[in-house]
């Protein structure tokens, strides 16, 4: 049973992204999220066995369906972890390894997400942090370790692994590293997102993206 499944955990597409406001309206915020699952899930799908999307929302259900990815329905009363757990326990006896990455990461392909993965299945505990201290993808067995995805969880994903004597292994990754919630990772995504959805989307936006020396390193505007 060496297969591995992806896990991938999306709230709702409605009122989502509020930082990217008044930057980006609200359909306009449901489209980028759409662009980056698609994103994800195109470089998740040349390097895992199956992708499970978990969500309690009809519309990001439905918009999977249409990536030809599998769903389970969130169960009433939970939260991001609670899902995790969910879902890690319906792939615990189908597969020994789960990677789980959020949705909003679009620059996933341009990392050499295949060899990630086929190292993974040597290692117990991989991780890649976010840029402001969070997790971006975490490859383990399911439910390995409770799940702390919130602020900081990279530091409480590493106490994890340790208390449960599971040696983790820490992978940077710059492009994995950016997740999408301000203007400047907008651009960031202008300036490495070649042959994105992302990038393309926010090209039919007319955003342009300059360099700048202060205390952001991007500017980002739009026509």
């Amino acid at each position: 049973m060496d297969e591995i499944y992806a896990i991938i955990p999306v709230s709702k597409f409605k009122n989502a992204k509020t930082r990217l406001s008044p930057f980006l309206n609200e359909q306009e915020r449901e489209d980028i999220l759409k662009a980056m699952l698609k994103d994800v899930t195109d470089a998740l799908k040349e390097c895992v066995d199956k992708i499970i999307l978990i969500s309690s929302d009809e519309d990001v259900l439905d918009y999977a369906h249409k990536l030809n990815i599998d769903t389970l329905k969130e169960n009433e009363n939970s939260n991001l972890n609670k899902a995790l757990h969910q879902a890690m326990d319906y792939c615990k006896d189908k597969v020994e390894k789960i990677v789980i990455t959020p949705s909003d990461i679009p620059l996933i392909g341009k990392t050499n997400i295949n060899l990630l993965i086929e190292q993974g299945k040597t290692i117990d505990f991989m991780i890649i942090p976010s840029k402001g201290g969070g997790t971006n993808l975490l490859l383990i067995e399911p439910n390995a370790i409770p799940v702390k995805f919130g602020d900081f969880s990279f530091i409480s994903h590493i106490k994890e692994a340790t208390e449960k004597e599971i040696t983790p292994y820490i992978q940077d990754s710059f492009f994995i590293a950016l997740d999408v919630n301000t203007t400047e990772d907008l651009g960031e995504i202008m300036v490495h997102g070649n042959n994105t959805e992302t990038k393309n989307f926010l090209k039919s936006l007319n955003i342009k993206v300059e360099s700048i020396h202060g205390s952001n390193r991007l500017k980002v505007t739009r026509k």
